[in-house]
């Protein structure tokens, strides 16, 4: 049952990798946002392109504001996920051992 519990450890340390690098992509791009970058910029268009999927949906479910708040709501999510998937994968790859 090993084999099984080293798979669940590996899904739950790249589904922990993966959460992290997203929750900093969103941060540089709400950071960025302030600055008013050009829209043409390699690494602009680049941060848009890997959160627009997520946080394109948020804007929709939220009342229109004069504050994006959809950043906040992902991270939000993201902490929700890192917490509770990744550490109930960790949780279950102890268990099957």
């Amino acid at each position: 049952m090993f084999v099984l519990s080293n798979l669940f450890t590996a899904i739950a340390k790249v589904c922990d990798i993966g959460l992290t690098i997203f929750y900093w992509l969103i941060l540089v791009r709400a950071l960025s946002s302030w600055l008013n970058p050009d829209p043409m910029n390699p690494i602009v268009q680049f941060l848009e392109r890997t959160t627009e999927p997520i946080l394109a949906p948020i804007r929709r479910i939220l009342p229109p504001m004069a504050i994006d708040i959809s950043p906040i709501i992902a991270f939000l999510i993201v902490i929700f996920l890192r917490h509770f998937l990744v550490a109930t994968l960790y949780d279950v790859s102890f268990s099957v051992r």
